[in-house]
């Protein structure tokens, strides 16, 4: 059984989350990089016998200071924190990232949050880690302070594939490729987008296939088409396979992004329930149809080659 997670949204951490191991970053997707991070925290933590912290920020700082940047991350707060669980995290620290904060001066940074109030021990950093008021502390300047406010910095080397670092940057380019078989591999799991089923136009049931519809908020958009998928609904771990389009619908004219959902051998109401979607397999490219008709035909032949996918 995953123990639990402590979760805070200020520095006020309780004494024996103090002269920890504190991991930080945005860590969106979790992918294999990240995993191999934490498989490190664990050697340290049982080394040391001390606890595995994450600081983390919200919203990422990249979304904060670019306002036009809507669709970007590859998991959500919620996801995040029940994949850091699985991991061994004993805690983390979510900071509320706002003008107040994004003026914190680098050395205040280091000597009033990581020294004072987190009282880290081991500090688990990437090499390009930039912090502090206009992005001025580095990991030079973290390794200066080591001996002054006793905490070591580990800097492990990324992991590559194929001679390129597995990222979060990555992921979303091959996400926005349509190439979901890589972003799995590199997730070492289905990605996935959690949302709540909001009421349609009914199109999807006119046509005689009934869909959830899911706005995705700000996840980031993958390649605009067909997926099979797997999904779970609220406190039910049960999977129930099914069909997804995310899209623009261009046979009907809708400007936003919708993820619609046909869930296979299923009756029942879903709205306002929330979903988690695993998007296992891209099946192809949305299309814009002359006519319903031929866009019923498409459907049907999308829906049995959804079937045969494990």
């Amino acid at each position: 059984m995953v123990k639990s997670i402590k979760v805070y949204q200020n520095f006020n951490i309780k004494k024996d989350h103090k002269n920890s191991i504190i991991l930080i970053g945005n860590f969106d997707g979790l992918h294999v990089g990240h995993q191999k991070l934490f498989s490190l925290a664990k050697k340290y933590k049982k080394k040391h016998k001390i606890k595995i912290g994450v600081f983390t920020f919200e919203p990422m700082p990249k979304m904060f200071f670019n306002k036009n940047l809507k669709n970007f991350r590859i998991s959500n707060k919620i996801q995040k924190i029940s994949l850091l669980k699985k991991f061994g995290v004993d805690f983390v620290v979510v900071k509320n990232f706002d003008r107040n904060f994004s003026k914190t001066k680098s050395i205040s940074f280091i000597k009033n949050i990581l020294n004072t109030k987190l009282n880290a021990k081991f500090i688990f950093v990437s090499n390009n880690f930039k912090f502090g008021n206009k992005r001025q502390g580095n990991v030079k300047q973290l390794k200066k302070y080591e001996d002054v406010y006793n905490y070591k910095i580990i800097k492990p080397q990324p992991l590559l594939m194929r001679k390129k670092i597995i990222s979060s940057t990555l992921i979303r380019n091959f996400l926005q490729k349509g190439k979901l078989d890589k972003v799995n591999k590199l997730l070492n799991r289905s990605w996935s987008i959690v949302g709540k089923v909001q009421k349609g136009r009914q199109l999807g049931k006119k046509l005689g296939f009934p869909t959830a519809n899911i706005d995705i908020k700000d996840y980031v958009i993958a390649k605009p088409g067909v997926y099979a998928v797997k999904v779970k609904i609220q406190k039910n771990n049960k999977s129930i396979k099914g069909i997804a389009n995310l899209g623009y619908r261009p046979t009907f004219k809708q400007n936003k992004i919708l993820l619609e959902v046909h869930l296979f051998n299923f009756s029942g109401n879903l709205y306002n329930k929330h979903l988690t979607v695993d998007l296992i397999k891209f099946i192809r490219k949305e299309i814009k149809f002359k006519n319903v008709d031929q866009l019923k035909k498409q459907v049907k032949s999308d829906l049995l080659r959804a079937k045969k996918i494990k």
